[in-house]
């Protein structure tokens, strides 16, 4: 793994920007949520960022950062979330129609400020582009794929400022989407051995339970990935299957985002609102230390409290829940 920090004065002003995210106003000047954030710089001027479900305006099972728009949360919500996100980045949002595909979509040909926080393409309020990769070569644009346990993983040629972003659930990564999202970046100009990339959370091998068939279909095409789970089920091992592929597409640098987000976890153990949300979200132990205790793996989406999962709600009997964004820009 490469690091993503070698400066410790670098290192330590990603820290401490961590560590204010719970010290700030909960809304700006103008009234926006100021989101929760985990910051991870991969190179100069270029910074990857992961959501959390803290520091939003949603309500029930979506408190409170959902930033997603198909599940049935109150769309005002859903906007200010988004503006308070942009704002916050200093950046305009693009999002697109995630379908579990290995479509890419090229931003330098289609995007437009259509919405107060950037680009919609998700087909919530007009045009719907379905894809589940975005690249661009553009400053001030921060590609984002929504995840509640499918892996998203980001990308970047510091060299030629190209940066892309992939939605990486199962059929993605069977589909081939990490290739397909490499080759659209390689044909705008960068170049493979310059890319780094960087996997956000996503459910863990150990939590994944897809049963023998799924498992076994899914190993066809990435060896060694089928797990036991903690469930006593078949499951598997979609971020491990991820650095199969970056390793085929030629990506050898990657930053292991487990230390910031690590950090992170341990300084938001206090976190008022992360307490209120356990203790209401009936989706485990009601004390957040206790949650906090059983994460074996702090990127795992049901483990960590932190993050929106889909198979979390579910074992909770939830027909609904949230979604993170992860996003790359360049500045």
């Amino acid at each position: 793994m490469t690091s993503s920090m070698n400066d410790p004065n670098e290192q330590s002003q990603y820290d401490d920007a961590i560590l204010d995210s719970t010290s700030i106003a909960p809304v700006d000047e103008q009234g926006n949520p100021i989101p929760v954030t985990i910051p991870i710089a991969i190179a100069p001027q270029i910074s990857v960022v992961f959501t959390t479900r803290l520091g939003g305006v949603s309500q029930g099972d979506f408190a409170s950062l959902n930033l997603g728009g198909r599940g049935g949360d109150d769309r005002e919500a859903v906007r200010a979330n988004r503006v308070g996100l942009a704002k916050s980045m200093n950046a305009s949002l693009s999002l697109v129609g995630q379908v579990h595909s290995a479509e890419v979509a090229d931003i330098d040909e289609i995007f437009v400020q259509n919405t107060a926080y950037g680009f919609d393409a998700t087909g919530i309020d007009g045009e719907r582009v379905e894809a589940d990769a975005q690249v661009t070569s553009a400053s001030g644009i921060a590609l984002g794929m929504f995840a509640a346990d499918c892996l998203p993983v980001l990308f970047a040629d510091p060299e030629s400022g190209i940066i892309g972003a992939a939605h990486c659930g199962r059929r993605g990564l069977q589909a081939g989407v990490i290739e397909s999202t490499v080759a659209a970046m390689a044909a705008k100009g960068a170049q493979r051995e310059r890319i780094i990339a960087t996997l956000g959370p996503c459910i863990c091998g150990e939590c994944y339970e897809v049963g023998d068939e799924v498992a076994d279909d899914f190993t066809n095409r990435f060896p060694l990935t089928k797990t036991q789970t903690r469930f006593g089920g078949a499951g598997i091992d979609i971020a491990e299957a991820a650095r199969i592929d970056l390793a085929f597409a030629g990506i050898t640098r990657v930053v292991d985002a487990r230390p910031r987000v690590n950090a992170a976890t341990q300084y938001l153990a206090q976190d008022e609102e992360l307490m209120q949300l356990c203790r209401t979200d009936g989706e485990g132990p009601e004390e957040l230390s206790e949650r906090l205790e059983h994460i074996n793996h702090s990127m795992c989406t049901l483990e960590n409290p932190l993050w929106y999962s889909h198979r979390r709600a579910a074992l909770a009997g939830k027909a609904h829940e949230g979604r993170m964004l992860a996003l790359i820009v360049r500045q």
